[in-house]
């Protein structure tokens, strides 16, 4: 699925980027020296695009195991971070993640609150925005405090301890994961290829996004899927890694050239992976997934609407502790998400940087796309 940072693209950083692969250069226009002293700290961050970061697309670099051994020591620490946080976790919830890379829970909500939860989520609009992709719409519905003061039930889901203790344990970092909720509209008579519904790892190191679904999601709804098992850094994956890295520039697909790297099935099968698992599941089922783990969302033959409490967590995996989350401070706890579309909206007023999420005003969580 679409990061909520993934929205402004650099269209010179991908100029350079693209010069570099053929050349081996680090930095050939004068003035992106100026560049250099950001692109170095990305590095030792959470940065993954070859094409913003000329560094991290340098064929020479990668050839000498750059991003192969970013992937390999991120993936040490997370699982350092992890068993600090282990005790938060019933043991066999905790088994299962570390088999397959997910926490599936059915009947997650005790029954008067989820049904609480849907009557507040249905019953009123809330200010949204909207993002299309080929033939799908996500529409992201913020939830800053003054929302979830108005919705008690809604504001207990979202701040659920069982939910949260997940979604750090997948991310492997403590502190306050993004939430929102998210309608997935599909409309396949646009017969427009949606780029999530190619099986991908969001990014190079462990992360984790959330799924509290609202109704039943069928097996021909458009249901997430996941492949057990490709969370962990194997030796196969670390090969794989490797080769991503030194062609991901040359390659057509946009989002694998910016280190959102896509697989195909024969190429699971080289890993001695399965193939991806169709979550086909009831209402009130929550999904906790490491999307470093390849995963997707399952193509839908007909028009589709699916409504869920959605959360993701993303931080720098070099860090090797679990606390000092910024995003946890008092002022920023529970406003990341309208802090950002607020930056956002000031940079394309100013700069004329597009931003990608369209304010579509206050909608109906299921109503039609109104992109």
């Amino acid at each position: 699925m679409a990061g909520i940072g993934n929205c402004n693209r650099d269209a010179a950083a991908d100029r350079i980027g693209a010069h570099c692969v053929n050349s081996g250069c680090l930095l050939m226009n004068p003035l992106s020296y100026l560049n250099a002293p950001v692109w170095l700290l990305e590095v030792a961050g959470s940065a993954k695009s070859p094409r913003k970061n000329p560094i991290l697309g340098n064929k020479r670099l990668n050839e000498k195991g750059l991003h192969r051994n970013r992937v390999a020591l991120a993936a040490k620490l997370a699982e350092r971070r992890r068993s600090r946080l282990a005790a938060s976790i019933d043991p066999a919830d905790r088994a299962h993640f570390d088999e397959h890379g997910y926490f599936i829970t059915r009947d997650f909500l005790p029954k008067e609150t989820f049904e609480a939860f849907r009557r507040e989520v249905y019953g009123a609009p809330f200010e949204a925005r909207e993002m299309r992709q080929g033939q799908t719409v996500t529409r992201m519905t913020p939830l800053p405090p003054h929302v979830l003061a108005r919705n008690p039930a809604l504001a207990q889901t979202f701040r659920d301890p069982v939910a949260i203790a997940q979604i750090r344990y997948a991310a492997s970092r403590g502190g306050q994961p993004l939430g929102f909720l998210q309608t997935v509209i599909a409309e396949p008579s646009r017969q427009i290829k949606d780029p999530q519904t190619d099986v991908h790892a969001d990014t190079f190191h462990a992360t984790s996004k959330a799924w509290l679904f609202l109704h039943d999601v069928g097996e021909d709804d458009g249901p997430f899927c996941y492949v057990p098992g490709s969370h962990k850094a194997s030796p196969e994956r670390l090969e794989w890694e490797y080769q991503c890295s030194l062609n991901a520039l040359s390659d057509e697909r946009s989002h694998h050239s910016h280190g959102s790297f896509r697989i195909r099935s024969h190429e699971l099968d080289a890993l001695g992976l399965p193939q991806p698992v169709r979550m086909a599941v009831p209402g009130n089922t929550l999904i906790v997934a490491d999307t470093f783990g390849f995963h997707g969302r399952t193509p839908s033959d007909r028009p589709t609407t699916r409504v869920e409490m959605h959360w993701h967590m993303r931080r720098n995996p070099f860090l090797p502790w679990t606390g000092l989350d910024l995003k946890s401070l008092p002022g920023i706890r529970e406003r990341e998400l309208s802090l950002f579309m607020k930056y956002s909206d000031l940079r394309e007023k100013y700069l004329k940087k597009r931003h990608i999420w369209r304010p579509v005003g206050e909608v109906m969580v299921d109503s039609p796309a109104h992109i």
